[in-house]
């Protein structure tokens, strides 16, 4: 086994990198449709909503910038392309939503993917001894977790 410069095996640290690489581009999806619901909203719930949808992406934005930054640090090239983003992606892609609950149904639904995703790495992250990259995934976990229960919550 060859360890990389952080003491990792370089076989898992590229494999954890893959993963972050698919949970990336569905990352950047999620980000997009916050902004899309964010810029057309409409409606009663106007208000609340559009500073809501700011609020998730501004998280979400950070959020991006973190995942690239931990497959930098495991030695890989994080995604950066509409491209790559589109072919990797999963979670639904919202267009032209502007109804209120319909935008809450996507964030849920987009969430609900994300969480898979994150919960199949923090796996292989804690099998690989990679406390960074479980680290990140438990608190990503945690908020998301909440963020889907309040958005039911809501949507009841």
């Amino acid at each position: 086994m060859t360890l990389n410069s952080i003491g990792l095996d370089t076989v898992k640290a590229k494999e954890l990198a893959n993963d972050l690489n698919h949970l990336l581009a569905n990352f950047q999806i999620y980000y997009q449709n916050l902004r899309g619901i964010h810029w057309n909203i409409k409606g009663k719930r106007f208000f609340d909503l559009h500073v809501k949808f700011e609020e998730l992406y501004t998280d979400a934005n950070a959020k991006v910038d973190e995942i690239a930054e931990r497959i930098l640090t495991l030695g890989e090239t994080p995604f950066h392309t509409f491209e790559d983003y589109a072919a990797h992606a999963q979670v639904p892609v919202g267009k032209n939503i502007s109804q209120d609950e319909k935008a809450v149904t996507l964030i849920v639904d987009s969430l609900t993917e994300l969480l898979k995703i994150e919960r199949d790495i923090l796996d292989k992250a804690g099998e690989a001894n990679d406390e960074g990259t479980n680290s990140m995934m438990s608190d990503f976990i945690t908020e998301q977790e909440k963020t889907v229960w309040m958005m039911k919550a809501w949507l009841s």
